[in-house]
């Protein structure tokens, strides 16, 4: 389990992640709070001035970590309002294309594709890394029959024209139970991350599965099915180890070679080959804001203790520094063409 400097989700983390994730049926979420005591002292607004707006879009999975954040920064900043809306890494992209936001949140990396649409509407995006995830693959908690997998029996799974119907058909030692498959939609990065890993290809999946833009629907598909399977990222897991149970994963094709997720093998890379980098991508226009600056600062600095409390893992001093100087140096950039 991966426990960052010992430190758990807290009950007000939980609370808001509840509110903000647990509506089912809806592919776009929303998350606008009033803030509170960030612990460095609110800033008052200036009388007669407006309230500062960030639109920030994109990745489920660091929601997580962006919400608390947000939290966060909010209480210290209370003349800014950060409008985090959850999406999808590839929604998120689309978004930051279109001009509508200040902050794509991601899962995977921006595509060549994505950068060359950026580059038409004469966007530039500035990429910092904010964190690291250790993709992870849960069952129903009351499966007793594995407690490890192959990513080898995992194409068996998910690979696309899939004819595995039960447990039994992937194993011969297990029982002759119906899979149930869960897990995220195709604008979904983790959908990305995934499928290419496991799959060998981007968005080659098995069609009998139940996709959801909404993490949370997946964990609770799996609680409700003891044959039932998905993946997301490991915060979610993190927050409902009552609920599902994580496998090991073997990169070979023998079991007794499976790693757990956790902040050591996930950093390594040991936790192959599901471990993976989480990011996010500002425009580089909108850092000539001083509330983008400050946005962005934030999660580079406080932001990474909220990294470890939902259950990633933080960027070690080397990373946060490099990813600190790239911000900096592109503040000083767009500000000096002014």
């Amino acid at each position: 389990m991966i426990r960052c400097n010992g430190v758990g989700v807290t009950g007000n983390l939980l609370c808001l992640f509840s509110v903000m994730l647990f509506t089912t049926g809806c592919s776009v979420e929303s998350v606008d709070n009033a803030g509170g005591d960030g612990g460095g002292g609110a800033v008052a607004p200036a009388v007669g001035s407006g309230v500062r707006r960030i639109q920030v879009d994109g990745s489920s999975t660091v929601a997580k970590v962006a919400a608390a954040v947000q939290e966060e920064f909010e209480g210290r900043f209370a003349d800014t309002k950060v409008a985090l809306k959850v999406t999808g890494s590839g929604t998120g992209f689309k978004e930051m294309i279109a001009g509508r936001i200040d902050v794509a949140n991601a899962s995977r990396g921006v595509k060549e594709s994505e950068l060359a649409d950026c580059a038409a509407n004469g966007i530039e995006l500035l990429e910092l890394r904010i964190a690291l995830d250790g993709l992870t693959v849960c069952v129903n908690a009351e499966n007793d029959w594995v407690e490890a997998v192959t990513v080898g029996q995992l194409n068996r799974i998910w690979a696309a024209g899939s004819e595995v119907k039960t447990w039994k058909d992937v194993d011969a030692a297990w029982p002759d139970e119906p899979l149930a498959l869960f897990g995220p939609g195709e604008e979904s990065g983790t959908f990305d991350f995934f499928t290419e890993e496991i799959n060998g290809e981007e968005d080659s999946i098995t069609e009998n599965y139940s996709a959801s833009a909404d993490d949370n629907v997946t964990i609770t598909g799996i609680a409700g099915e003891k044959g039932g399977m998905g993946f997301f990222g490991y915060a979610y897991f993190y927050a409902n180890q009552d609920k599902v149970k994580a496998l090991k994963i073997s990169a070979t094709d023998d079991p007794a070679d499976a790693v757990a997720p956790t902040s050591e093998t996930v950093k390594s890379g040991e936790y192959a080959p599901l471990s993976r980098p989480l990011f996010i991508y500002v425009k580089k226009e909108s850092l000539k804001k001083p509330e983008v600056q400050d946005y962005v600062r934030f999660f580079l600095t406080d932001g990474q203790k909220m990294v470890g409390d939902v259950g990633y893992v933080p960027l070690d001093d080397a990373e946060l520094k490099t990813a600190q100087e790239a911000l900096e140096a592109a503040i000083s950039e767009v500000t000096a063409a002014e």
